[in-house]
């Protein structure tokens, strides 16, 4: 039996022993989260709803935060995705794997539905009506994943897992974190056990990161690309979707606006003080 990090092992053995008998022809897709899925960083909010539980300080959460608002900006720094990977296995250290179940659900129903990006949602929405398995695959703790695909009325998620020792965490991994390269690697083993063809399956992130993903499908897509995928996508003929467009014309708007303002404002107290 397969240990795929991300996928119970009940799960693994219910699709080893009942595969679904379309899954040849139909394929499936797999999707990135993190600014794929959803705008911005997804561990960012569970870092923020672990802070209302007082599980860290404020100085702890200023540093997520920084880090969200250069994620969503520029897209993935591997420095920064290590940094707030080893925090938050060090934040989660001795936490009941109960309590943790319960923060996914909250922190879907308060800070994530709302940054679903639609169109992404379409996307996967189309999969589903043409009868293809559809998979979260993310550097999200797995708790969450699978939160986000169930509300979201996906197949499952494969997602980072945390070590659970007596129902609690240990601040450790059980196999890699799923970044990068881990990514091909876990749908190349989910795709044994469901009997997929990799060449049927479509995959779909924004991230340069993900290329090994990417190439590893018959039907790669970028989403909200980068700078260096939405090249690499350009050199490679792959399909771009970008829904950031309005968000950023809205956010250019605000900043002009913004920085206007705090010119004339300034301009006026140096005219005040200039006339007193």
């Amino acid at each position: 039996m397969i240990r795929l990090v991300g996928m119970p092992e009940s799960a693994l053995e219910n699709a080893a022993e009942n595969p679904a008998p379309s899954a040849q022809q139909a394929g499936a897709a797999f999707f990135d989260v993190d600014n794929t899925m959803m705008r911005g960083a997804s561990l960012f909010h569970v870092a923020r709803k672990m802070y209302q539980r007082r599980a860290f300080r404020m100085r702890d959460v200023a540093g997520f935060a920084w880090k969200q608002i250069m994620f969503s900006v520029r897209g993935e720094n591997m420095n920064d995705v290590h940094s707030i990977r080893e925090s938050a296995l060090a934040f989660a250290t001795g936490i009941a794997a109960k309590d943790i179940e319960i923060l996914g659900e909250e922190v879907y129903d308060e800070m994530i539905v709302s940054r679903i990006w639609p169109g992404t949602r379409a996307l996967a929405g189309q999969h589903v009506k043409a009868g293809r398995k559809v998979w979260l695959v993310t550097g999200t703790p797995i708790e969450v994943a699978r939160v986000i695909a169930q509300r979201l009325g996906l197949t499952g998620a494969l997602g980072t897992v945390g070590e659970i020792t007596d129902g609690l965490y240990t601040g450790k991994l059980v196999g890699d974190f799923l970044h990068g390269p881990a990514k091909a690697v876990a749908v190349t083993a989910l795709a044994d056990v469901e009997g997929l063809n990799l060449e049927d399956c479509w995959a779909y992130s924004d991230s340069f990161n993900d290329i090994p993903l990417l190439s590893v499908v018959g039907h790669p897509v970028a989403i909200n690309p980068d700078t260096r995928l939405r090249r690499h996508a350009r050199d490679n003929n792959w399909p771009v979707y970008d829904f950031r467009s309005g968000r950023r014309a809205a956010t250019l708007g605000l900043r002009t606006a913004t920085g206007a303002g705090i010119v004339y404002g300034a301009w006026k107290s140096l005219d005040k003080y200039r006339r007193r």
